[in-house]
């Protein structure tokens, strides 16, 4: 038997495979936001937001009472509309792929954790929104922005120490070779983080992963133990410096100041495409809470717009990351066998159509990242 074509049959499956996974997963994905933008478009449309307000506002007289109930009513509403394709998503497709070590029961209760926690955070959050939309009219797009800044601040500070911990068991990494390693790659890049945990990734999953969390004091480098049972310290210390060279070229600061400002546009644009469109479903004013709903069609429009410049902005800083990932530590072929893995582990599809990763991938494909390292191995080389 010819080995070389065996191989190549073997890997030629398990890219069909890749393929048709996440094929699947992007057009169920696409399929949900379209169908949730139809159902809000008729939603309002039609008058049934209306109705609903008006059959609450029986029941209640305070309009932050009024909101609240409405915004859990529609909340509520999509989660029942919606819950197949969640089940299909997350539960049916990763173990019909093989990559869930989930039960259904620990996948229920996974989500309903997320969902509370959701609730404990998003609920006064909205109610801030609700007051400012009442205090400022039409500028509530700028006090609520800052707001949504000093509490996107704050989340990052306090998710890995209290957030994280509530879905996986984090303790201190054990392997002090590898750790050694990290940290000193931590200091050649001028970063102090607090230190390297592991967490018990393969209780959910088999596919594998890294990060690093937390700012301020509560920085952190995070390995999941599927990441750590499966792969060399050189292969994880080709990822650990890939997630440096994101720190090393200002990735996190050019990322908030593009995301603040990004995120400014954009309430200010559905604030005033809010106001302009009421005429056209019989409101008023942006004050009624029937009328909320055409916030969240205005947000799904502009994001779509946005969507294909943020994802070429996050490509290129990935490109950047993986070329100080090669340099910092002279391990190419490490981190292309690297990269490889973690897309057969997780069954990323190589070679996606070009214009499914233009427009829908924050990462470049595993084949242009890979050609890419092999350029910039080649220049340091000769």
């Amino acid at each position: 038997m010819d080995s070389k074509r065996f191989l190549w049959t073997d890997l030629t499956l398990d890219n069909s495979q890749a393929k048709k996974y996440s094929n699947t997963k992007l057009a169920l994905s696409i399929s949900e936001t379209i169908l949730s933008f139809v159902l809000l478009f008729l939603f309002t449309f039609l008058g049934i937001s209306i109705r609903v307000e008006l059959y609450i506002r029986t029941l209640l007289t305070n309009n932050f009472a009024v909101f609240l109930i409405y915004v859990l009513v529609l909340a509520v509403s999509s989660a029942i509309i919606f819950s197949h394709f969640n089940y299909y998503t997350d539960f049916y497709l990763e173990h019909k792929y093989k990559l869930s070590n989930q039960s259904f029961l620990k996948w229920i209760w996974e989500g309903s954790k997320a969902a509370m926690i959701g609730a404990v955070f998003g609920i006064p959050l909205l109610m801030v929104f609700y007051y400012i939309l009442l205090k400022f009219g039409i500028m509530w797009w700028l006090p609520f922005g800052i707001i949504l800044f000093i509490f996107s601040v704050v989340m990052a500070q306090i998710v890995p120490v209290l957030i994280l911990p509530l879905f996986y068991k984090v303790i201190l990494l054990d392997n002090e070779s590898l750790k050694e390693k990290i940290m000193h790659l931590c200091k050649n890049a001028g970063l102090k983080v607090g230190n390297v945990y592991k967490f018990d990734m393969s209780k959910n999953t088999k596919k594998a992963n890294a990060a690093f969390t937390g700012l301020g004091k509560t920085k952190r480098i995070l390995l999941g133990d599927t990441l750590l049972d499966k792969y060399t310290e050189d292969e994880i210390e080709t990822v650990i410096a890939h997630e440096l060279g994101h720190y090393k070229k200002k990735h996190i600061i050019k990322n908030i100041f593009i995301g603040t400002l990004s995120s400014f546009l954009t309430f200010y644009l559905i604030a005033h495409l809010h106001q302009a469109s009421l005429s056209w479903f019989g409101f008023t004013g942006i004050t009624e809470i029937s009328s909320l709903p055409l916030l969240g069609l205005w947000a799904t429009i502009i994001g779509l717009i946005q969507a294909p410049i943020t994802n070429a902005i996050s490509r290129r800083f990935e490109f950047q990351a993986d070329n100080y990932a090669v340099t910092s530590t002279q391990k190419s072929d490490a981190f292309i066998k690297t990269l490889e893995k973690l897309t057969d582990q997780n069954l990323g599809d190589r070679e996606p159509h070009p214009f499914v990763e233009w427009f829908f991938y924050s990462h470049p494909s595993i084949n242009n990242r890979i050609a890419n390292i092999k350029l910039i191995s080649n220049r340091i080389h000769y």
